[in-house]
């Protein structure tokens, strides 16, 4: 059964890496598409789910290589705003563990200038679920018209958000006082253990699904790199292990995770609503394929979230190995 169509809004960020220069003074910039929302619109895409992309792409030479990786990786840029403005760049720097810090460029992108008008003639008729977050939420102009866009695609649609605080950029204290509303449209809350820490600080993971639940959100899924994951659904809970694997470095697993999380509930008919008939079976099974995904995403240089055929590969080697282990 081909999965249902999920429309993601948001910025495609050009991530720049670090790599050895020529010289001593020069610093030799790698850069890949990124941006959380671009990620999860391509990791949903190349798993077999009809992803749709809202974003406001630059004609520069970073927009033009956003376009070629979205419609690469089957991405539908059939709404996707021809932009003046120029792109945003994030230059990472990783640790030894392969976590990425970034440093951020984003005055004034094409990224944050939505306006209504440009989101007015958006069809959700055929759209499950509607998944945003990042930047997008927060960055003004556009935060206020993106919020608007959620609350209208509400009744029709499944709201997935991602908050993905970035505190170099905007002070956790604006996702702070956002995130009650947000919740209160939102169906799925995915986020960090690091998102936990910057927007309720000091507080336990338990203890914050129930006050998002509380605000409005019925399935919350906490992240914990290789802890594995959280999920909440109305205060019963499941822990999910991680998958093991090789890590070259950290960045677009997030998004890759909430990829896999969303598929595998579209596969089983459950977005499209408020997620009624969904149960903590239901969930379980989801982040254990999302975790897959974003093992994937994490054996490979920044945000290359794995295509099906290479996640099947990849689940059956595991089987192997298990067996073997078995045996043995």
């Amino acid at each position: 059964m081909t999965p249902p169509q999920i429309t993601v809004l948001g910025e495609c960020v050009a991530d720049g890496f670090t790599e050895p220069a020529g010289t001593r003074n020069e610093l030799a910039l790698r850069v890949l598409p990124g941006g959380g929302p671009a990620n999860t619109a391509v990791a949903l895409a190349r798993l077999g789910t009809p992803a749709r992309f809202l974003a406001r792409l630059s004609g520069d030479v970073f927009g033009r290589l956003f376009r070629a990786h979205l419609t690469a990786s089957d991405v539908d840029l059939s709404h996707a705003v021809e932009a003046a403005e120029p792109s945003t760049l994030a230059v990472a720097a990783l640790d030894p563990q392969g976590q990425a810090t970034f440093s951020f460029h984003a005055q004034a992108t094409a990224d944050w200038q939505w306006t209504s008008a440009e989101l007015a003639g958006v069809d959700l008729a055929d759209t499950a679920c509607v998944h945003t977050g990042s930047l997008a939420l927060v960055k003004e102009p556009g935060a206020a018209v993106v919020e608007d866009f959620l609350a209208v695609a509400a009744p029709r649609a499944t709201i997935s958000i991602d908050p993905n605080v970035r505190p170099l950029l905007v002070h956790p204290e604006v996702y702070r006082a956002r995130l009650a509303h947000w919740c209160g449209l939102a169906d799925v809350l995915r986020l960090s253990e690091d998102d936990l820490d910057l927007l309720l600080p000091g507080t336990p993971p338990e203890q914050a699904c129930d006050t998002w639940h509380a605000a409005g959100a019925r399935l919350v899924v906490i992240t914990r790199g290789a802890d594995g994951a959280l999920a909440s659904l109305d205060g019963e809970r499941v822990q999910v292990p991680a998958v093991a694997t090789q890590v070259v470095d950290t960045v677009g697993a997030g998004d890759s995770f909430t990829a896999g999380l969303l598929h595998d509930l579209g596969t089983r008919g459950l977005l499209g609503g408020r997620l009624t008939d969904l149960r903590i079976g239901d969930v379980e099974a989801a982040c254990l394929f999302a975790t897959q995904v974003a093992a994937l995403t994490c054996s490979v240089v920044g945000p290359n979230p794995p295509w099906e055929s290479q996640l099947a590969r990849f689940a059956t080697e595991k089987t192997i190995a298990q067996h073997l282990d078995s045996t043995h």
